[in-house]
């Protein structure tokens, strides 16, 4: 093991004080016209979430969560990549990366941290434990911000490879959702040798056959077009003009929260409200990982650099599981996943939960896991 550096998370008061400043002076918009959210976040909850933000809440809670698990850096292809090393105090324990998307962070995974190192206390065996390795992707929270163009998708699934061997795992299993996905389904597709499964939650569709449509299906293709037609214009400004918009996610804290929360309301099975499944607290410890860094830009770089490289659904040997959830943003059916994932040997689609499955329905992430990988 060459270049691993031990980094804890300190965050310096003034950082926090320039973000009360920055929070009392914010200057509001007008109000949307109609009574709900299909303009984007309302204004009255943003309002209400900064007054939370600028007067209860504490970042420190966050930070000593994240800093009580072995945290690194190691340069790779020049890039310092920070990620969090967890070892299971189970010998046997199967070595998993477990990669997270945008606009969420390896916060999405605190609470299956413990079921996947510990199974005995939590509800599992021996035979259930992981050791975890849990990377922030390039331009997002502690990594570092390429500062040239080449940083994308197949890029960075290369690096996570390089970074299991590096860490003595000459195999291990992968998984993710969102980037984490794509970035997951990539390292199948590259089949460099040491990868030996994966799992994924979001898999875009498809579509092909399009005779005798199953409800999965006929749902998925209604998600697709839902998603084209109402909810892509964040990806199309990340994809296009990232820089752009840039400036006001790093000079507004409420601008980076808005452009944030808004996406866990819309792509979470809440009922409506994001606070319904995740605390305020929990929401506001992530976009600190985007407003603490100031990776406001450079996160949304990675859509410029891999929407393209996401796009072509190469092949994926690896064995592969699917687990589909309802309310996420794309999924797809298993004849239409076996498309792409050449040795798919589980699939299940949920008739619940939402995108940030690690988040939104825990016991069921971890379930999942233990019941595709403990199957190989």
């Amino acid at each position: 093991m060459t270049d691993l550096r031990p980094f804890n998370i300190e965050i310096g008061d003034d950082a926090l004080q320039d973000l009360k400043q920055r929070l009392a002076n914010t200057r509001w918009p007008d109000a949307e016209t109609p009574d709900d959210w299909s303009q984007g976040i309302p204004l009255q909850y943003m309002k209400e979430v900064a007054e939370y933000w600028h007067g209860s809440y504490d970042w420190r809670p966050c930070e000593a969560w994240l800093n009580q698990w072995d945290g690194y850096l190691t340069e790779i292809d020049g890039l310092d990549i920070h990620f969090l090393h967890i070892r299971s105090k189970v010998d046997s324990a199967r070595p998993l990366l477990i990669t997270h998307g945008w606009p969420g962070s390896v916060l999405e995974f605190r609470h299956v941290i413990e079921p996947l190192i510990d199974p005995e206390s939590h509800g599992g065996t021996a035979d259930d434990a992981f050791h975890l390795v849990l990377p922030t992707l390039p331009g997002f929270g502690f990594s570092a911000k390429p500062t040239r163009p080449g940083w994308g998708v197949r890029k960075v699934a290369t690096a996570w490879n390089e970074l299991m061997v590096r860490l003595g795992y000459d195999a291990y299993f992968a998984q993710g959702g969102d980037w984490g996905s794509i970035i997951t389904t990539e390292i199948g597709a590259q089949n460099l040798g040491n990868c030996k499964a994966i799992h994924v939650t979001m898999v875009p569709p498809i579509p092909d056959p399009m005779d005798n449509l199953s409800e999965l299906e006929q749902a998925s293709l209604k998600a697709a077009a839902f998603y084209r037609d109402h909810d892509s214009g964040y990806q199309f400004q990340q994809r296009t003009r990232p820089q752009t918009l840039g400036y006001g996610l790093a000079d507004s804290p409420v601008g980076q929260a808005a452009w944030i929360l808004e996406k866990f309301y819309q792509w979470m099975d809440c009922s409506g409200h994001p606070e319904n499944v995740v605390s305020r607290d929990e929401l506001l410890d992530n976009v600190m990982m985007y407003w603490l860094t100031d990776t406001g830009a450079s996160s949304a770089r990675f859509y410029w650099e891999s929407i393209g490289q996401a796009s072509e659904p190469t092949p994926v040997p690896v064995t592969a599981g699917i687990t589909s959830f309802p309310k996420d943003i794309l999924f797809t059916s298993e004849r239409w996943a076996r498309n792409r994932y050449q040795d798919l040997v589980y699939f299940r689609a949920m008739d619940r939960g939402g995108h940030f499955a690690s988040v939104e329905l825990p016991d069921v992430f971890v379930s999942e896991l233990r019941t595709h990988f403990g199957a190989l």
